[in-house]
């Protein structure tokens, strides 16, 4: 007799709990990609159906340490689902604190009408706030082209491509225009700094490492940012947690104002600047 979903499933979470804190989550997720349903309608109704046959595989390459999000091919970002792969950094929670912000900064006006997202990856900022203030263009540029593909597939399933332009490029090198919101979750770990293998195997190190303190990015960034910002702009930078002051302290003396917000687990995550 064929092994139950349910059967699967508990077994699945035994493998990987000793490499995942989610590992009862992740064995959902797969047994839903396997059987292409969401993971609600799985365990509402086909728990005691028998286990599909490609779970196995799925299983080995997530017991291997392969993000999840590389393994089904999708990542859910603030209002919107997004195809990523290892071309581009898996979306995380803590980037959606930089949407937060600018809702919150630009809330009860028209909301900022010219985006520019500066190290696109997936697309997930410029995507999200295109989703959140419909009247918005915006432009997302990035050093690879591959990610570059993959951020106009999204663009193009979420109906955005008239107001998304993608292109490749050097941080702002070449860009003249000014913005109303500017986005950016540049690399910023330190290069000897250990990380979870999940990360350091299979997430691209080009878009994780900064030089030796993790701040390169953000030294490139500080003098550019205020001549992109159009009059009343905003501009959202993704840190580190410990990275503040010293990436406050570069934007600061380069004629910013810079506030500092916290994603939803307390740490420092966004710096919010204007001219």
């Amino acid at each position: 007799m064929a092994e139950s979903v349910r059967a699967a499933l508990l077994r699945a979470a035994d493998r990987l709990a000793a490499m995942s804190p989610t590992a009862r989550l992740d064995a959902e997720l797969l047994m839903g990609h396997a059987l292409g349903v969401p993971r609600e309608a799985l365990l509402l109704a086909r728990l005691d159906d028998p286990a599909p046959a490609g779970f196995a595989a799925l299983l080995a390459r997530r017991a291997a340490g392969e993000p999840i999000a590389y393994i089904t091919g999708t990542r859910g970002f603030w209002t919107i689902e997004l195809a990523v792969t290892s071309a581009v950094l898996v979306p995380r929670a803590d980037s959606e604190t930089l949407i937060a912000a600018a809702v919150a900064h630009f809330r009860g006006s028209g909301g900022p009408a010219r985006l520019l997202d500066l190290g696109t990856g997936s697309g997930a900022l410029l995507l999200s706030a295109l989703e959140e203030w419909p009247p918005a263009h915006g432009i997302g540029v990035d050093s690879s082209a591959a990610a570059l593909a993959v951020a106009r597939g999204n663009a193009a399933r979420l109906g955005l491509a008239a107001r998304a332009r993608f292109v490749q490029g050097d941080w702002a090198a070449g860009i003249a225009a000014r913005f109303d919101l500017l986005l950016c979750n540049p690399p910023y770990i330190a290069e000897d700094a250990p990380l979870p293998h999940e990360v350091a195997a299979h997430e691209p190190h080009g878009a994780l490492f900064a030089g030796a303190d993790g701040l390169d990015a953000y030294r490139r960034l500080a003098p550019q940012v205020a001549r992109l910002l159009a009059p009343g702009g905003l501009a959202c930078v993704e840190i580190g947690s410990d990275q503040a002051a010293a990436a406050g302290a570069l934007f600061a003396q380069a004629g910013l104002s810079v506030r500092v917000e916290r994603d939803l687990g307390g740490r420092d995550r966004c710096l919010m600047l204007t001219g």
